[in-house]
C-alpha cells in the first residue's frame, strides 16, 4: 500500500479526535447529539487517510517500476483524478493531471505515474507546488529528456468561501527539457482535448 494505513495510528487518531472534540464546542455544537457522537473519531480517520501520502517516496515508487526500452516518443498519462487539501484553509481542490514525459533509455511501469500523483495529492498542498513536484519527480527519477504536467483543478476555497466562484478552474504547468520547446509543448496541450 502506497497510502499510509490507519491500523499503526492509533495516537494519531486519538489526538486529533480530542481537537475536533474542542472545534465542536468551540463552534457551539453538542457533541453528545446523535448525528456528532462519532465524529471526531471519524473526522480523525479521514483526515489521516486525506494525507496519507507523507513518509511516502513518490521516487523509490518510480524506481520500482522501471525498465529499459528505446522508445523515443512522449509517453502521456492524461485525465488522472486527485483530491488534495489545500494548505491555506484544508479544503478540498480536486481535478485532472496530464503528464507527458520524454524517455531516455528507460520507460516507467504506467500505473506508477497514477501512483505518485495520490502520493503526492494525499499532502497538504498549493497546486503550483503539486504540479512543481510531479514534474521534477518524474524527472529525477527517470532522467528522461524532457517531462510536462499540466494540473487542472476546481478549489473548494474559492467555491465555498470567500470569492463563491463557481466552476471556476485553476490551470498549472511545469516542464522540463525538450518540453521547453513550444511547438512540442503545443503538441502536448492539444493531445488534451
Amino acid at each position: 500500500m502506497y497510502i499510509t494505513t490507519l491500523e499503526d495510528k492509533q495516537t494519531e487518531i486519538a489526538a486529533i479526535k480530542t481537537n475536533v472534540e474542542q472545534l465542536l464546542d468551540i463552534i457551539g455544537e453538542d457533541r453528545q447529539r446523535e448525528g456528532l457522537q462519532r465524529t471526531p473519531e471519524r473526522v480523525a480517520k479521514s483526515l489521516l487517510q486525506l494525507v496519507g501520502g507523507y513518509g511516502v517516496d513518490p521516487i523509490a515508487v518510480l524506481n520500482s517500476a522501471k525498465f529499459t526500452e528505446q522508445y523515443s516518443r512522449p509517453v502521456i498519462v492524461k485525465n488522472i483524478e486527485f483530491y488534495s487539501l489545500c494548505e491555506h484553509h484544508i479544503l478540498p481542490f480536486f481535478g485532472k493531471v496530464h503528464i507527458a514525459y520524454i524517455p531516455n533509455g528507460c520507460i516507467v511501469g504506467l500505473s506508477k505515474i497514477p501512483r505518485v500523483v495520490d502520493i503526492l495529492s494525499h499532502r497538504l498542498q498549493v497546486q503550483e507546488r503539486f504540479t512543481r513536484e510531479l514534474c521534477q519527480c518524474i524527472q529525477q527519477a527517470l532522467q528522461p529528456r524532457g517531462v510536462m504536467v499540466v494540473v487542472e483543478a476546481q478549489h473548494m476555497c474559492m467555491q465555498m468561501r470567500g470569492i463563491e466562484k463557481q466552476g471556476s478552474v485553476t490551470v498549472t504547468s511545469d516542464y522540463t527539457g525538450e518540453y521547453t520547446d513550444p511547438a512540442l509543448r503545443e503538441e502536448f496541450m492539444q493531445s488534451l482535448d
